[in-house]
């Protein structure tokens, strides 16, 4: 039996509310090294910061957003 075996045996067996945990794990996985092994951001967010999140929101609700395109154009291929 292979490891993915045994994985599909244990989840089948899980609850739902298990299974709900397992699958946000698993999905973290997926993640490169890199960013699951960074620190946890503990910084207090700012006033400009909250700001400028609300702002973004509200641009994207408005439908105001630049392509990926438009912004190749603009700045190049990066």
């Amino acid at each position: 039996m292979t490891v993915k075996d045994d994985l599909h045996h244990l989840v089948d067996e899980l609850d739902e509310a298990a299974a709900r945990e397992a699958l946000a794990l698993l999905q973290d996985l997926r993640l490169p090294r890199v960013l699951r092994d960074a620190p946890i951001d503990d910084e207090p967010e700012t006033d400009e910061e909250r700001q400028l999140v609300e702002e973004a929101c509200q641009d994207l609700a408005a439908g105001r957003m630049a392509s990926y395109e438009e912004i190749r154009r603009e700045f190049g291929p990066g």
